[in-house]
């Protein structure tokens, strides 16, 4: 799998930019970015952000997003990460997967509209991004295949499907899966202006103690030549983004538009501890460990477009400390064409655990440091609720101090 490149970045910007990660300088703390995204997550699954509840009417789901978008535009946010594939189902008619069961209750009943063109339409009415969000391989969070609507495809084909966690998966050790998996995604890239692509931190999934992901025959299939089991499974997930990102910018070329291609991963690719390039954090989990998702990689090859690793710990955090893992990912993403957002934990702000989550200011500190580091191109808050009710005032100071005035996420030159 070759590196992809897609934008050609100014030498004299790059120099500056490894310069000052050589020297451990930084510009001034008020200097402001050319561009800068600005984003939340809208979260469908389980109802977590919208619709606030299932069985809504279409009017009242209607007003509800109307409301998170106008939000966004109060608080001079410019980019809305809409969930639109939550358990291997759609928030758009698609030929292949049933309607999503949080519209109305029920998986696979038509809600009598179209959430995603309409969410498309109103997000560009007010000059908002909406990047389609997808996770790949979750199904269910349950483990009875029969609970899911007859003629879902992970009842026809049973044989896709492992229990994990209390959860159904799609296997990725199968290609079918992964092809599957693609094409159910870029149906609604092919049939509405969306302006990105967007993958959460799910792939393989977290590891649960005392459980086992049981994919003996997967591998027995199609792990010969790989030198472990961690390393065919990293493998799967590599040729889910790789092939992602060479089928979206084919589609790029013949369509003649702009479809960027993100992720959102756990922030530790590796502890130090553990590889030498990776982060100075002691992280219960590891990306590349323990889901198999080597996203440093990514980001070095050139798949993605930008990456927004979750950061979702207080600067001085003894596991894993904001200061350490923002100028990691800044070093990482350093002479790539991948831009770099930044992952905030709004949902933690106010929290009595860890203590620095109590001040409202912590957010904002966050986006004071951040700004040291010119590959930060922006800040994206979990999730669309909190960025409504900020129920401990942060993200009223992050607008407050960093916020003064409307931003594009891209530069006019860049936008479709």
């Amino acid at each position: 799998m070759r590196r992809m490149t897609r934008r050609t970045f100014a030498a004299a910007a790059l120099g500056a930019a490894s310069s000052l990660l050589t020297t451990g300088a930084a510009p001034p703390a008020s200097r402001a970015p050319r561009r800068e995204l600005r984003g939340m997550w809208l979260a469908t699954v389980a109802n977590l952000d919208w619709p606030s509840r299932a069985k809504l009417g279409p009017a009242e789901q209607q007003r509800e997003l109307r409301a998170h978008f106008d939000t966004a535009v109060a608080r001079r946010l410019n980019t809305v990460f809409f969930q639109v594939r939550p358990t291997a189902d759609a928030l758009w008619p698609s030929p292949y997967e049933p309607w999503a069961q949080y519209l109305t209750g029920e998986q696979g009943r038509d809600p009598g509209w179209d959430p995603l063109d309409f969410a498309v339409r109103e997000a560009h009415q007010r000059d908002l991004e909406l990047h389609a969000w997808f996770n790949p391989y979750r199904v269910a969070n349950h483990t009875d295949p029969g609970r899911l609507v007859a003629g879902h495809p992970a009842r026809r084909h049973p044989d896709w499907v492992l229990p994990y966690g209390g959860k159904l998966y799609y296997n990725p050790g199968l290609p079918e899966v992964r092809g599957f998996v693609q094409d159910a995604m870029l149906d609604a890239v092919r049939r509405y202006p969306v302006d990105g692509v967007h993958f959460d931190d799910y792939f393989y999934p977290y590891p649960v103690a005392g459980q086992r992901f049981d994919d003996d025959a997967e591998f027995e299939e199609y792990g010969s030549g790989f030198a472990n089991r961690a390393a065919w499974r990293r493998d799967n997930i590599d040729r889910l983004v790789y092939e992602m990102a060479q089928k979206l910018r084919d589609g790029n070329e013949r369509a003649g538009r702009t479809v960027r291609f993100g992720v959102s991963p756990f922030a530790v690719w590796r502890n130090q501890g553990t590889d030498p390039q990776g982060s100075r954090t002691k992280a219960g989990v590891q990306t590349y460990d323990d889901l198999y998702a080597d996203t440093r990689r990514w980001v070095r090859e050139g798949w993605l477009d930008y990456i927004v690793p979750q950061v979702y710990w207080p600067l001085g955090s003894a596991p894993a400390d904001y200061a350490e893992l923002v100028p990691w990912w800044a070093r990482t993403v350093d002479g790539t064409d991948v831009d770099l957002y930044i992952g905030e934990a709004l949902y933690k702000a106010g929290d009595t655990e860890p203590a620095a989550w109590k001040d409202p200011a912590e957010l904002s500190r966050h986006l004071t440091f951040a700004r040291r580091y010119p590959q930060v191109g922006g800040h994206v808050y979990f999730s669309a609720k909190e960025v409504a009710r900020d129920r401990a005032g942060a993200m009223a100071r992050v607008v407050r101090d960093h916020y003064g005035s409307a931003a594009r996420a891209r530069s006019a030159t860049d936008r479709p």
